[in-house]
């Protein structure tokens, strides 16, 4: 039997896909790049530099990977510091062109380097369908009235950031765009909104606001879709916001017991909308 390789950054999903896919019977093997969780020792893994494209792609064949999906937080690279092999010299120049167009642009050139040698490139919504957030509310809580008018803002922001390539999340609250998520990620974006004057934005006594998290339009969903887990839960609660809505279909919630638990417990309300809606 084939093994599906997991080429994983930093954070908690790259763990929760391989839990996933072990759990479904397959068998898994990790190449943990730099920032990789120790927890994912726990399978058949292996360490690899960013730069390092020819160890990378010998350990995958190695280890009987005929598809691979790539998970987790990677920082850019300083490219002129990049430690290479021969495989990552020849592929640079390339790969770094393309980053100079942006995210969406990077992974393409990224994907193609695996696909050109034979791996085929799968997304979470295949590897771990399990965790593909499916349309409907979570827990105990749900949006009021002035919370989905929010949502609907917030999706048009979010859609409008992802047509730039710029980022997936924007936090609204009555009307008014808290924040909007770029290069720094969503934990950081959520870790402003304390600092935002009380006038704007909710508390803890009082919760108002959202967060909402979508793909970009024209991105590949194979890579970085849109991730919710408990600290997401905890950065909005503590942000004052009254819950967290995400793309049904097009968002992965690591978790949902865990994360139900939390937001029921916080009195936020988890929510993926239908796409299809109107926003």
């Amino acid at each position: 039997m084939t093994a599906l390789g997991i080429i994983a950054g930093g954070g908690e999903l790259p763990l929760a896909i391989a839990e996933s896919v072990r759990d479904s019977g397959r068998d898994v093997f990790v190449l943990a790049l730099p920032g990789a969780e120790e927890a994912l020792s726990q399978f058949a893994c292996e360490a690899a530099g960013i730069g390092e494209l020819g160890k990378s792609l010998s350990l995958l064949k190695q280890n009987r990977c005929a598809a691979v999906t790539f998970a987790g937080r990677v920082a850019r690279p300083d490219w002129r510091a990049l430690k290479l092999d021969a495989r990552g010299a020849l592929a640079l120049p390339k790969i770094a062109a393309a980053a100079l167009k942006g995210d969406d642009a990077l992974m393409r050139a990224v994907l193609g380097v695996f696909e050109k040698e034979g791996f085929r490139v799968i997304g979470t919504a295949e590897a771990a369908p399990d965790l593909i957030a499916a349309a409907g509310v979570y827990g105990r809580h749900a949006p009021d009235a002035q919370a989905l008018e929010d949502i609907r803002l917030a999706r048009t922001v979010v859609r409008r950031l992802g047509e730039l390539d710029i980022g997936q999340a924007a936090a609204v609250a009555d009307g008014l765009v808290l924040a909007v998520e770029a290069a720094e990620g969503t934990d950081a974006m959520l870790q402003r909104l304390p600092q935002l004057a009380k006038n704007v934005r909710g508390t803890p006594q009082k919760r108002r606001g959202v967060l909402v998290k979508a793909p970009k339009p024209a991105q590949d969903r194979r890579v970085d879709l849109p991730v919710i887990g408990v600290r997401t839960i905890a950065l909005a609660a503590e942000g004052g916001l009254a819950g967290v809505a995400v793309e049904a279909g097009a968002a992965l919630i690591m978790r949902k017991a865990k994360i139900v638990e939390a937001a029921d417990a916080l009195g936020l309300f988890v929510m993926a909308f239908d796409p299809t809606d109107a926003a």
